[in-house]
């Protein structure tokens, strides 16, 4: 566990659940709530990681279900070549964090995940992504 990582009794995790699925789909950025409050599960990296895929595939599926009215009504606009581009990149990156996973530590991957969540939400913020 890190120093400062923040502690929540498992009797809270239901509600971090309710609480970061609602706002994560206010912000999309559910990734470090659901990370706090699945940290305290001392699950192993492999199995963090596959409960967040699970957890973030689900939350992909309410998603798609909901805008997929709009998908159909306004295929003619939709990039394309955007979401091919985005489809490869997840599997290359799938396909490295796999390889990469089994020579990392938790200590390691934690730091590096809160990181990469600040750059992009720095990104996101000059309008860069």
């Amino acid at each position: 566990m890190l120093p400062n990582t923040p502690q929540f009794n498992a009797r809270y995790l239901p509600a971090g659940g309710l609480l970061s699925g609602f706002f994560g789909g206010l912000s999309g950025m559910q990734g470090a709530l659901r990370s706090a409050f699945l940290m305290q599960l001392q699950l192993s990296k492999e199995t963090f990681i596959a409960t967040g895929v699970a957890i973030a595939c689900c939350i992909d599926m309410a998603r798609l279900l909901s805008y997929s009215g709009w998908v159909f009504d306004n295929h003619h606009h939709i990039p394309y070549m955007y979401l091919f581009t985005a489809r490869i990149a997840a599997f290359g990156g799938a396909y490295c964090g796999n390889h990469y996973l089994k020579k990392m530590s938790l200590h390691l991957l934690q730091p590096l995940e809160a990181v990469l969540l600040i750059l992009f939400s720095l990104l996101l913020a000059i309008g860069v992504l």
